[in-house]
């Protein structure tokens, strides 16, 4: 079990009403994961169960999105400083696949049947490289590209950075607070 405290920090631009809050883990609290990328854990903040994937914050670290039904459940608001404990989770939980990409899957036969076919984790990182574009044509030929690249076969996308320190592909929110 890995235990620390942490601050609950308010994003700088929430659409939501700033409902949820975030905080990001110590680096020696990171460092006890077994990856630098995404990763799935279980555990307790402020006494309270839950489970969650924990982002890569860029800074070979993690952060946490604590969303309102969970920072309301832990007690806690932006600016306080919670405690957790946390551990792997036994099993990835499925990722939510994007509409453009479903949509895209349910008409490529051979794509799909791979997509079914790889762990979650992949799923995650397929999901994330199109998600990340910041166009909506790059994310449209990104998708393209994945059904064509999922029907031929590749399990991974190539030369994905899992931990966004050396491609900048992830980073935590700005904070308000």
């Amino acid at each position: 079990m890995i235990r620390f405290k942490a601050k609950l920090l308010r994003p700088a631009a929430s659409k939501k009403n700033e409902s949820w809050a975030f905080l990001i883990l110590p680096k020696n609290a990171s460092a006890k994961l077994p990856s630098r990328g995404m990763t799935a854990v279980e555990g307790t903040i402020n006494g309270f169960r839950f489970q969650a994937t924990l982002e890569p914050d860029g800074q070979k670290s993690h952060w946490l999105k604590v969303d309102r039904k969970l920072r309301e459940a832990a007690g806690a608001n932006a600016g306080d400083v919670v405690t957790l404990e946390i551990a792997p989770a036994g099993e990835e939980p499925e990722p939510r696949v994007p509409a453009d990409l479903r949509k895209a899957l349910a008409s490529a036969a051979k794509a799909r049947a791979l997509w079914s076919n790889i762990t979650p984790i992949a799923r995650k990182d397929w999901i994330h490289w199109i998600t990340s574009a910041k166009l909506a044509e790059t994310r449209a030929r990104r998708v393209g590209n994945a059904c064509a690249m999922l029907a031929a076969g590749k399990r991974r996308v190539c030369c994905f950075d899992r931990s966004g320190f050396y491609s900048k592909s992830f980073s935590a929110p700005k904070a308000a607070i």
